[in-house]
């Protein structure tokens, strides 16, 4: 059969389990911005068991940039409330190796780098609002031009526990006026993806010396009628594992998210919500 005549997947409107099946058929290798709207993404950290109490206690200090939405038992690749025909292994287009605080490898399958003492942590992820503002007609410029998010360490601390100190990480998206308001009220009502923005307006008041230099993901151009703004990101761990210089991780890579079966609460709500106009 002609590739022109293989319909395209609407991953947009597509269920979990068939983004999640993509991800493990290689079908999917970059983000998954825009995919199974309705639906919480998630971020991935997996660490030994011996981290596992101070990395829970971390996220529950620092819900903003981790909101735990999900955690394994050790040596657990299968977590129901997390979704049906789900492995932790294969399900994320691409993941990242940690040794010594170091990403020491970029894979799209970690079956061979599985140990049986690894918690999963799951963190909540704002593609999931970002399907929502796009149900709205909020534009996304990243998503518009096939970029991924850009994302930034700033000079914010996270709240340290044990071992776990380091910069909390945003992520950037420029609006106009009227979808900044729209942009914080749709991201506000989902608190599983970290909520609502945390910074607005100048870069280097929280450390960002270049906008267009972000230290993971894609730059994305600011317009002169917008304003940059920031929310918490879940690659925060990333950078925390870094500069603890853990012995041993996994994540996902940046923009590169496991699509759960967990619903956006009050999803249809939210829509009917913010759909129309500022003023309307």
């Amino acid at each position: 059969m002609s590739s022109s005549t293989v319909k395209e997947i609407d991953y947009f409107h597509a269920d979990p389990e068939t983004v999640r099946k993509a991800c493990r058929a290689g079908h999917i290798v970059n983000h998954t911005a825009g995919m199974a709207t309705g639906y919480i993404q998630a971020n991935l950290v997996m660490l030994p068991a011996s981290l596992a109490a101070d990395f829970h206690e971390f996220c529950q200090k620092n819900p903003r940039p981790c909101p735990l939405v999900g955690m394994s038992a050790p040596g657990q690749y299968t977590v129901p409330e997390l979704g049906q025909d789900l492995d932790l292994r294969t399900d994320v287009p691409r993941y990242h190796v940690w040794k010594d605080g170091k990403m020491v490898d970029e894979v799209t399958d970690i079956r061979h780098y599985w140990q049986d003492d690894l918690v999963t942590f799951a963190l909540g992820c704002s593609f999931s609002f970002e399907n929502v503002m796009t149900a709205c007609k909020v534009p996304l410029r990243h998503i518009q031009t096939g970029r991924t998010v850009p994302v930034y360490r700033t000079n914010i601390e996270c709240t340290p526990v044990g071992p776990f100190a380091g910069p909390v990480v945003v992520s950037m998206r420029p609006f106009t006026s009227a979808n900044i308001i729209r942009s914080v009220q749709i991201s506000n009502e989902i608190p599983l993806a970290h909520g609502a923005p945390i910074h607005v307006g100048f870069p280097h008041e929280i450390g960002i010396a270049d906008v267009m230099k972000p230290d993971y993901g894609e730059a994305t151009d600011i317009m002169a009628n917008e304003l940059p703004v920031f929310w918490a990101c879940g690659v925060t761990p990333q950078a925390v594992l870094a500069a603890s210089k853990a012995e041993f991780a996994i994540t996902h890579a940046p923009g590169a998210m496991l699509v759960t079966d967990i619903p956006i609460k009050n999803y249809d709500e939210i829509l009917k919500k913010y759909s129309g106009d500022i003023l309307s």
